[in-house]
This record gives structure tokens, sequence and C-alpha cells, in this order.
């Protein structure tokens, strides 16, 4: 559902934004913070990640989040769950890369944009 209401948002703001010739608002999707503004806000994974990686990125994003509640100098590696992933190790490297990019996502998002 919220996928659904995700895409049908973003349309109707891309029609909206053709419609007063405006830029196009794929041009925010060059940074970071821009595409994920689009597609489901800052926290959403990338549509490209499988389901193991999307649950590596869902961890990362609350990784970077209690880092930041603890006021911790925000570092992936010193993350357990990104150190030793709680899934199968067939499943290890793609959750590891989810994680690290939700935990990015996360610290661009808590660290940088609240200053």
């Amino acid at each position: 559902m919220k996928a659904l209401f995700g895409v049908s948002l973003a349309a109707a703001l891309a029609g909206a934004c053709l419609t007063a010739n405006a830029a196009p608002i794929t041009s925010a999707a060059t940074s970071v913070r821009g595409f994920y503004m689009q597609h489901g806000g800052w926290e959403a994974p990338p549509e490209e990640l499988d389901e193991v990686a999307r649950h590596g990125y869902h961890d990362g994003v609350e990784g970077a989040r209690k880092d930041y509640g603890n006021h911790r100098r925000p570092d992936v590696n010193n993350r357990d769950e990104f150190r030793h992933p709680p899934v199968p190790g067939r499943d290890r490297e793609a959750y590891r890369r989810g994680f690290e990019r939700g935990y990015h996502a996360g610290v661009e998002h808590l660290y940088h944009d609240h200053m």
C-alpha cells in the first residue's frame, strides 16, 4: 500500500511540475537525499535491493538512529549488526551491503540535515 501511494504521489508531483513549466522532479534525484525524498522518505530502502538487502538497509537506518541518539561518532564498522549479520551465511554480503547503504542514509539525514 505504501509503495502504491509513493508511486502515485511521485507521478502526481511530476505531472504538477511539468504542468507548471517547472524543472522536472527527477532533477532532485542527483543527490542521495533527493532520491529518497522522492521515493517514500529518506528511510525507505531503494527498490532495486532484494529482500535481504532491504532488511539490512532498514537495520542500518535503525543503527544510525541508535548511534545518533547515544551521541556516538558515526561508524558503520562499530555496529555489531554490520560486523556479525543476523542472517544465514549465504545472505551475509547482501545484508551487509544493504545495512551499509541504510546506515549512510541515516547518518546523512540525522547528523548532517539536523545541523
